[in-house]
């Protein structure tokens, strides 16, 4: 199933989604297709969105959307779950947690309120799958101070603090700066596109720099550090990131 072909051809609830962010769905949410995952999309609005994505992962899949709306309720369809919640309530969203177990992936397109992203992030990320999407919509809405609490300086917005944490990513790299963390641990990546950003999960069971073949018109200086990786170095076989 092609998104952005269902999404045009719609004639059900409306769906509303920035035209760009198709491409990015088919990215970073293909592996996922037609395997028993479990997706929380966090905003309901009017409803459209559910059965696009039940579609499109398939018969396995469980779709779970949350909205502080009430009503939202009522777009609740066969195969589908809606709670009725505000995604900034920790004890609501441990609720989640308890009751569907980790998340494969999660979709924050909830109220856009730099709070509110950020606080369902800092407490939904690490208590999904080890190897889920985190994906955050519309953040260009954390720039905008008086109606989303958001601003350029803002150190809450989903902006900034993806910033750092591109330091924490790195941080075995950082020689001491930045200290490893859970987050430098269980991350592949982070994905910066215009209004959306997208975390990866992912064990690296190994991460080492290597050098193979030569060099035969110079002399290089011994490099012990690299000689002691090539004799450490596990099969190829062995060689693998978890996806």
């Amino acid at each position: 199933m092609n998104l952005w072909k269902y999404f045009l051809e719609n004639d059900g609830n409306k769906i509303t989604r920035w035209t760009h962010y198709f491409p990015i769905y088919e990215k970073h949410f293909e592996r996922f297709k037609n395997k028993p995952v479990k997706i929380l999309e966090i905003g309901v609005l009017n409803g459209g969105s559910l059965p696009m994505w039940q579609k499109y992962f398939g018969p396995l899949s469980k779709i779970v959307a949350i909205d502080i709306t009430p009503s939202c309720k009522n777009y609740e369809i066969p195969g589908t779950i809606v709670r009725i919640g505000d995604q900034s309530d920790e004890k609501f969203l441990q609720e989640l947690v308890d009751e569907f177990g980790e998340f494969d992936i999660i979709i924050d397109d909830g109220s856009h309120q730099v709070a509110h992203v950020n606080k369902t992030f800092q407490y939904l990320y690490p208590r999904m799958s080890k190897n889920g999407v985190y994906l955050v919509e519309d953040t260009h809405a954390a720039y905008w101070e008086d109606t989303h609490g958001g601003g350029l300086n803002e150190p809450e917005s989903i902006i900034n603090v993806s910033k750092n944490l591109v330091d924490k990513l790195n941080a075995d790299h950082t020689r001491g700066q930045v200290e490893p963390d859970d987050f430098t641990r269980s991350t592949q990546s982070i994905t910066f596109y215009d209004s959306v950003i997208v975390f990866e999960r992912g064990e690296i069971h190994w991460k080492q720099p290597l050098e193979f073949g030569k060099n035969t018109p110079m002399d290089y200086a011994p490099n012990p550090e690299l000689e002691q990786a090539k004799n450490s170095a596990p099969d190829m076989g062995d060689f693998t990131i978890k996806t």
